[in-house]
């Protein structure tokens, strides 16, 4: 047997138990084989409980250990590094739990979390001046993610980290948004409202200061609209949401038009 088909056969052991496998590792190797195959198992439970400490407080022991074994059961290991095992777990929850929204979020938060304490690093804002906001475009922090929110989950996890008395979960009046970003060697939670959600993801998918200015206008009407913008361009920079501007600068020509 060549090292290639040892190394297939041994793969095809830990992830599914392969009796055909075994077989053609060795005769009498079932014992030891299982041994490697609970480590391996456990591994990745482990990593999931690693990686979801609140969902786990949230779910229980026993329900947690029953969704990481589906998950196992299902979804090999799609990386080099452990810590992206955590993908997909959220999907696992969902087709498990269809019926509570607050696990599917809670799960998104803390995965998000995770993904925004690795992301690439915001090059440094430019400087503010002589900017032709007309033609400027925003950047928006490569660590953000963004998704609907339909209850509160992000109360839930603000109280299960800071280890307090839980509330249950409860469906929000309206529908919101959950953000999640790193600002420096921070990650942040902020659950916002429908309109400054929706604004940033009219920011991601058109960057123009002019487009959100207009898309706002159109939800908000002209005085609302435009008030709006600016408050939240003040926000985003202020927390480093939006960490890159693409100046449209003002020409020499056009500033002796303005000054005249």
């Amino acid at each position: 047997m060549s090292l290639h088909a040892l190394q297939q056969d041994f793969r095809a052991w830990l992830m599914a138990a392969s009796s055909d496998a075994a077989t053609r590792i060795g005769p009498d190797t079932s014992a030891g084989l299982a041994v490697y195959q609970n480590n391996y198992r456990a591994q990745l439970v482990g990593c999931l409980e690693t990686s979801f400490p609140r969902v786990r407080e949230w779910m229980g022991d026993e329900a947690f250990l029953s969704a990481a074994v589906t998950h196992v059961d299902n979804h090999p290991p799609h990386a080099w590094t452990l810590d992206a095992y955590a993908d997909g777990f959220d999907g696992t929850l969902i087709e498990q739990y269809p019926d509570n929204p607050d696990l599917h979020e809670l799960a998104w938060i803390e995965h998000a979390m995770s993904l925004s304490f690795v992301a690439a690093d915001a090059l440094p804002l430019p400087a503010l001046d002589d900017i032709d906001w007309d033609a400027a475009s925003l950047t928006l922090a490569p660590s953000l993610r963004l998704r609907t929110a339909t209850t509160n989950a992000q109360q839930l996890w603000i109280t299960l980290n800071d280890g307090e008395l839980v509330p249950g979960s409860e469906m929000l009046a309206q529908p919101a948004g959950l953000i999640v970003w790193r600002r420096e060697f921070g990650c942040y939670l902020r659950q916002v409202d429908a309109v400054e959600f929706e604004a940033l993801r009219q920011v991601r998918e058109d960057g123009r200061f002019e487009a959100l200015c207009a898309w706002l206008v159109s939800r908000l009407g002209e005085d609302d609209g435009i008030a709006r913008a600016g408050e939240l361009l003040a926000n985003w920079l202020g927390n480093g949401i939006v960490t890159g501007i693409v100046p449209g600068v003002v020409t020499g020509i056009e500033a002796g038009i303005e000054a005249a």
